[in-house]
């Protein structure tokens, strides 16, 4: 990032990005630019050092966000390992923080298994999918959460599928905390960041994103169209008549899906090295 001109005041967030890295190279109108500004204002709100940060991720649009944005220590992983290389970090350094940012292809698909275990094993990690249900940065191929009969580069006589409903999943696996959003609802995202960063245990946050180049170019809706479609297709869990089926078109529940406060991973293993040092001694 370039200095401020003498007389203006730098942006207070601006301390949280690595230099030269703004102007961003995300598409006019993707998501993931607010949800850095909200993983910012997450971060600032909490007074979390970066210096306490880790942030791991895989390939994709959303992989911009911590590496090369974020100014923390970022692992920039190989596609679908993000979550892998993350549970090394956390059982080597269990006093820092550690956050996953990366997309549904990254996190849902090659990485699906990675992903399940680690809500099953409650690895104390906060993870983030930015889901805009498609490959965005490679060419808007069909991803494991597009709805069922979207044309696609990968499916153009319609998707066969039907898309992978990652939240549901991951609370029936076993994670402390599963939530999701999307990027209208700016101040519940910054809330939910929170929670990922101070919670214990697997905590997962899904970002419904709008992908203007790939998945919504055919509805020919601008940005803002577009999050105005999320704000009406959007109801509470509280309120919900039929369950969402990810499918185009269907109210997309948001809000949290579960909170529970078992003992995380880190805890338990801690506990059972003290034990075996025990009985060695």
């Amino acid at each position: 990032m370039a200095e401020p001109a003498e007389g203006r005041r730098e942006h207070p967030l601006a301390r949280y990005l690595r230099p030269g890295t703004l102007p961003s190279t995300f598409c006019p109108g993707c998501g993931c630019g607010t949800v850095l500004n909200c993983l910012l204002r997450a971060v600032d709100r909490q007074k979390v050092d970066p210096k306490e940060l880790v942030m791991v991720t895989g390939i994709g649009c959303s992989s911009w966000i911590p590496s090369p944005m974020f100014k923390c220590d970022t692992l920039h992983t190989t596609h679908g390992r993000a979550v892998a290389f993350a549970t090394g970090v956390k059982l080597m350094m269990p006093e820092r923080k550690v956050l996953v940012i990366a997309g549904d292809g990254d996190l849902a698909g090659i990485g699906g298994n990675h992903l399940i275990h680690a809500a099953h094993r409650n690895i104390d990690l906060g993870v983030m999918m930015v889901n805009n249900r498609i490959y965005g940065m490679t060419g808007g191929q069909c991803s494991p959460t597009t709805p069922s009969d979207l044309y696609t580069t990968t499916t153009p006589y319609g998707n066969l599928d039907q898309p992978v409903m990652a939240s549901e999943l991951l609370v029936s696996a076993g994670a402390n905390f599963v939530a999701r959003w999307t990027t209208f609802h700016v101040r519940q995202l910054t809330k939910a960041m929170e929670q990922l960063m101070n919670g214990e245990g697997f905590r997962f946050l899904e970002i419904i994103s709008q992908c203007p180049t790939h998945y919504d170019k055919e509805d020919k809706r601008s940005p803002a169209e577009i999050l105005d479609s999320y704000r009406d297709n959007s109801v509470p869990f509280a309120e919900v008549k039929e369950p969402y089926d990810g499918q185009a078109g269907s109210k997309m529940t948001v809000g949290v899906l579960v909170d529970r406060k078992r003992q995380g991973y880190v805890r338990r293993l801690a506990a059972v090295e003290k034990k075996i040092q025990e009985e060695l001694s």
